[in-house]
């Protein structure tokens, strides 16, 4: 079978669709096991969610999002297994290698009054309500470096700045008008650029 998405076929519908219609839940690793299976970083925090899930849709940059049939999976560590049909090999399993999995964003999971999706909060600005000081915008989640999402925040300076989205920081968010508020400690701008000679981490 050729799985490859590298090049697309010539009649594949080339990939129209908006980024805001479409959820990230995982992103492919590298293969795992002999018989088609991938490791892969969750991206989701409703990883119970797989059990009720038959379909998940691969992104690629080239090409119309994919579906492809979830028949197994299984948590690894800090990781998810998925095991998807037609891909029955090492060879096949390679060819994933790096391509993100989402889900339409009309099927994600209902919240509770007063919840947030984290993907949500990409393109928002971020503001230290201590201070009335605009910190930029945010331009990923970084879920992977420690316990609580780190808000990579993209700034005026050549540097990016990692921010925890905690609790114990009083977060107001306001999706409508991309902006959210957060009590900042003092130096944690600082401290978290990544790189810099005081690197660290704040925990909550």
């Amino acid at each position: 079978m050729d799985s490859s998405f590298s090049e697309p076929p010539p009649d594949w519908p080339q990939n129209n669709s908006q980024p805001g219609e479409w959820v990230l839940v995982a992103r492919i690793v590298r293969p795992q096991g002999r018989h088609g299976e991938v490791l892969a970083d969750l991206l989701t925090d409703f990883p119970e969610r797989f059990s009720e899930r038959k379909r998940l849709f691969l992104l690629a940059a080239k090409s119309a999002p994919r579906p492809l049939t979830l028949e197994s999976h299984w948590l690894h560590q800090d990781r998810i297994v998925f095991k998807f049909a037609g891909f029955d090999s090492i060879n096949d399993a390679e060819t994933l290698r790096g391509i993100e999995l989402a889900i339409p964003r009309t099927e994600r999971a209902p919240l509770e009054d007063g919840a947030v999706y984290i993907s949500d909060l990409i393109g928002c600005i971020l503001v230290d309500s201590r201070t009335g000081e605009e910190i930029g915008k945010i331009s990923n989640i970084d879920r992977q470096a420690s316990s609580a999402p780190l808000l990579v925040i993209g700034t005026a300076g050549t540097a990016e700045v990692l921010v925890p989205f905690v609790r114990v920081f009083r977060p107001k968010i306001d999706l409508d008008a991309r902006r959210i508020e957060m009590q900042l400690p003092e130096g944690l701008v600082d401290l978290n650029v990544p790189g810099s000679k005081t690197e660290g981490k704040v925990r909550s």
